[in-house]
């Protein structure tokens, strides 16, 4: 890719794709969308091309491109359609004058479109004789062992190098290396931008000094000497960095060597030599919890500590997930054995370094995992925050009150977007699945009618007249983003006007339906019974929010007629 920025000349750029070659390198990664702007679409395929043409190995050389990208303007915009696919694959074949690709991938999964559909389409390009492999690229584990199950993939190419671990910690690493995948380690220096950080890493200062090498060196051939899986592709602009790479492969590691990086760099070892079983008869445990913010970690928690676990809480004490590290270990190294760890840990990678520290203590590691589903989460979110301050509060209000357990809903949202579930081959001695428990709430005998915005008549006044004569609330809920603050009015209609003011955008509120929290505040400020309330929902919005509170529907056309 980096032969293709815009200051690079091309006649310079076909002379590193032939140092490279000079060097031994077989293996060339393009892509379609690497070029210096969005209208020169192909730019990198094609230097490749040419200086392929130029060398006498050039036959020899496997080039692996990518499809599934386009730019519009300084943006990269997935599109893993089948037909967008087939039309990029045959645009690289007449740019690389290949009648098949060697190895073709699609460069990142399209949201839009099921990481199987995708596949699908690559397989059929195999099958019709334009690709001899396909690849999958910056992609996660579980979207990997879809994949697997419908086609055979032939490598994957995700970012990995000493500042950027998570292929590592994850199991990506380890799943190609028994499934017999090429991995493909891009940005294997961490980018350009990181490079200078990496060059006074004390570890790999440390090694070079000993073989008369750069450190940059050194951190190359740590990753190959991970797994040979593992085919790092740095991306070199200049003749010497081409030299230094492929010195780098040429240097082996010795013992020492890896155990003096595996000391700053755990995650190293993990696919070169796997944690020791922890002995089913050991005096002890940690127990981790993976759930929603909300989903009840902190009672279960509390359970465990009075059956003598000693409570560790990153927001009590460590700060981060990472700050909590040393903190756990100063409790391990004091001698304590059963410790409870209720934060929440939703990736894998970010499991990977407690697990490990544990392990290293001789200790298993228990997962507790709380199948509490989003929107019973969102339910007890809500409550707690009613319960502890009486009212809702936006996310100006939280970040001033400084509650840790007071959250907005993105907490959540983000939470179910980076999820990857526990599994025991990360470790784990164990994973018990606990089952969302209601906990009962007590209720008034309250009755209100919920309404949405609606066109007054006489007819229908005459119904919302009878049902406040039969001792209903007549409550409006109205989103009005800046609308007044205050809750209440009461509107020409008798109606009392409860307004979420907040602008549209990532939730920072719980008031906006279908979120349920304007809901439950009014439930408790009215004493409300839920079961005896109704809620007219003509809209997915209403019936989403009426089921996260338990209170039956009914629609326009059947209360007014």
């Amino acid at each position: 890719m980096r032969l293709s920025e815009a200051s690079v000349e091309e006649v310079a750029a076909r002379r590193v794709v032939h140092e490279a070659l000079a060097r031994g390198v077989r293996l060339i990664d393009t892509a379609d969308v690497y070029a210096p702007k969005a209208d020169a679409i192909g730019h990198n395929e094609t230097i490749v091309a040419q200086a392929l043409a130029e060398s006498a190995v050039g036959a020899s050389v496997t080039v692996a491109t990518k499809g599934g990208l386009r730019r519009k303007g300084k943006t990269w915009l997935p599109d893993g359609r089948a037909k967008h696919l087939k039309e990029a694959c045959r645009e690289s074949r007449r740019r690389l004058g290949v009648e098949r690709i060697d190895l073709y991938q699609l460069h990142a999964p399209d949201p839009k479109v099921p990481i199987a559909t995708s596949v699908r389409a690559l397989m059929a390009l195999r099958r019709e004789g334009q690709v001899r492999e396909i690849g999958l690229c910056n992609i996660r584990l579980e979207e990997l062992q879809i994949a697997c199950d419908i086609a055979p993939v032939a490598a994957v190419q995700v970012e990995l190098s000493p500042m950027s671990l998570r292929s590592l910690k994850n199991g990506l690493v380890s799943f190609c290396a028994r499934n017999d995948i090429l991995l493909l380690a891009h940005s294997p220096l961490g980018g350009h931008r990181r490079k200078t950080r990496l060059s006074k890493h004390p570890c790999f200062v440390d090694v070079a000094k000993r073989h008369g090498v750069a450190p940059f060196e050194v951190a190359l051939a740590w990753l190959l000497a991970i797994d040979e899986c593992v085919v790092a592709l740095p991306g070199a602009s200049r003749l010497e960095s081409v030299r230094s790479s492929a010195h780098a492969a040429e240097l082996r590691l010795s013992d020492e060597d890896l155990e003096t990086i595996d000391r700053e760099i755990p995650a190293g070892r993990v696919v070169r030599a796997p944690r020791q079983a922890v002995p089913e008869d050991a005096d002890g445990e940690v127990v981790v919890f993976v759930g929603y913010p909300g989903a009840g970690k902190s009672t279960l928690a509390e359970a465990l500590v009075g059956e003598g676990y000693k409570r560790v809480n990153r927001d009590k004490e460590g700060g981060t997930l990472r700050s909590l590290l040393p903190l756990v270990e100063r409790h391990l190294a004091a001698g304590e054995k059963r410790l409870v760890l209720d934060n929440t840990y939703p990736r894998r990678d970010a499991r990977f370094d407690i697990v490990d520290l544990i392990s290293s203590y001789g200790l298993p590691t228990r997962c507790v995992w709380l199948q509490t589903t989003l929107e019973q989460s969102q339910v007890n979110a809500c409550r707690r925050m009613i319960e502890r301050f009486g009212r809702l509060l936006d996310a100006g209000a939280m970040k001033l009150e400084g509650d840790a357990n007071t959250f907005t809903p993105d907490a959540q949202y983000r939470y179910r977007r980076e999820l990857e579930p526990p599994r025991e081959d990360e470790g784990f001695t164990a994973i018990d699945r606990v089952p969302f428990v209601e906990t009962s709430t007590s209720h008034g005998d309250g009755r209100a009618l919920f309404l949405d915005a609606f066109e007054p008549t006489t007819a229908r006044r005459a119904v919302l007249d009878r049902y406040r004569e039969d001792g209903y609330r007549l409550i409006q809920l109205v989103y009005a983003p800046g609308g007044v603050s205050e809750q209440g009015l009461v509107s020409d209609e008798g109606l009392e006007v409860y307004i979420c003011p907040h602008p549209p955008g990532p939730s920072g509120c719980w008031c906006r339906k279908p979120l349920p929290g304007l809901g439950l505040w009014l439930i408790a400020k009215y004493d409300l019974d839920p079961a005896s309330c109704l809620i007219v929902a003509d809209t997915a919005v209403d019936r989403t929010f009426a089921e996260r509170l338990g209170i039956p529907t009914t629609t326009s056309e059947e209360l007014f007629g």
